[in-house]
């Protein structure tokens, strides 16, 4: 009763505000709905009740399922919760940085310089004997994590290099691709001097998964997503600047240069880090940061950083409950139900802003 006597403006913003902190608010119980489903549903089907249980350290019906949970789902629906994260926040940025839409985490190579690093020591091991390789350990799971965040690192310092030296942006993404398409290059002429076996364990390598990742991986990459996502959070001013163009971002006192500096660095830093040890995680990056500007109807980064974590995790965890269950006894690529979730979500909002523009309220 009392919203009618507040004036139009003011009750529109407050409208506004509850709107967008109940759909912020849904999306966090849909996590946490998620992440339990992610837990509790698989080959082996765990009540949610005693996966809650074994959370807290109580003890389970069956002690199997706490050593499903605890050594298996649960490193494997955290590591699908930083990658969700990860990929969307860093999509955002390149989207906002380049001011181009189809924009996404892997824009400046990153993507390319991991597989090359992964390629360069999966393919190439038959030219090495094999029974040196295995005991220097370079062909084990974090063996395919370092190469692969050496080719990114590689990649990443060369774009850092160019950033300092480029001006104009479009010239930089320009330049990204270039990058992209020439690592991408040498894995082909790799491909084609490499045995079957070697092919199949690289070619395994590119599906993505989340399941790989170990908890003494983890060790590594939650700090590294979690520092690059808290620099992404400060980034937020920045962002909302940019978005008015670098010569309006300029009469606000932002030093551009350095802006994009710190923008590329995060973004490559989180889109390395997931492909290194999760592999090339297709299409989420793009169709987050859609997804939630439609779905808050806004553009400021402080509340898209946010929602486009939980929004990232969220569909990272349904696309691996569908790589798991949709197939009985088989586990799908993850990079085939990424692209199956993400294609129709970009197809959506791209026909709706048409319409939109057609249509004009």
């Amino acid at each position: 009763m009392l919203f009618k006597y507040l004036p139009s403006n003011l009750l529109i913003i407050f409208k506004s505000t509850s709107i967008k902190t109940l759909v912020f608010s849904l999306l966090i119980i849909g996590f946490i709905v998620a992440f339990l489903l992610d837990l509790a549903l698989g080959s082996v089907s765990i009540p949610i009740q005693e996966v809650i249980n074994i959370l807290l350290g109580k003890e389970p019906e069956k002690a199997t399922w706490a050593n499903i949970i605890l050594k298996f789902r649960l490193p494997k629906a955290v590591t699908a919760t930083l990658a969700g994260a990860a990929l969307g926040v860093s999509g955002l940025q390149m989207q906002t940085l380049f001011k181009n839409p189809l924009a996404g985490p892997f824009v400046l190579g990153i993507s390319s310089g991991a597989s090359l690093g992964v390629a360069l020591v999966v393919l190439t091991a038959s030219l090495t004997t094999p029974t040196l390789l295995n005991d220097l350990g370079i062909i084990t799971d974090f063996g395919l994590v370092i190469a692969a965040s050496l080719g990114a690192a590689a990649v990443l310092g060369l774009m850092l290099v160019v950033a300092r030296r480029v001006q104009e942006t479009m010239t930089l993404l320009i330049l990204g691709l270039l990058f992209g398409y020439a690592t991408s290059a040498i894995v082909s002429i790799l491909l084609q001097f490499s045995s079957k076996e070697r092919i199949q364990s690289y070619i395994m390598w590119t599906f993505g998964s989340f399941a790989g990742v170990t908890w003494k991986q983890l060790i590594v990459l939650i700090p590294v997503i979690v520092c690059s996502l808290l620099v992404a959070v400060l980034q937020s001013k920045s962002l909302n600047a940019l978005l008015l163009g670098e010569a309006y971002a300029r009469s606000l006192g932002l030093t551009v240069e350095k802006a994009r500096f710190s923008i590329i660095s995060s973004a490559s830093i989180l889109a390395g880090g997931i492909t290194a040890f999760c592999g090339p995680i297709a299409f989420l990056g793009v169709a987050i940061p859609h997804l939630c500007r439609s779905l808050f109807n806004t553009s400021d980064h402080r509340m898209l950083i946010p929602s486009v974590m939980i929004m990232g995790a969220i569909l990272a965890l349904i696309a691996d409950l569908f790589s798991q269950l949709a197939v009985s006894q088989m586990v799908l690529p993850l990079n085939a139900i990424t692209a199956l979730i993400g294609t129709p979500v970009v197809t959506w909002v791209i026909l709706r802003r048409n319409s939109q523009k057609s249509f004009p309220s």
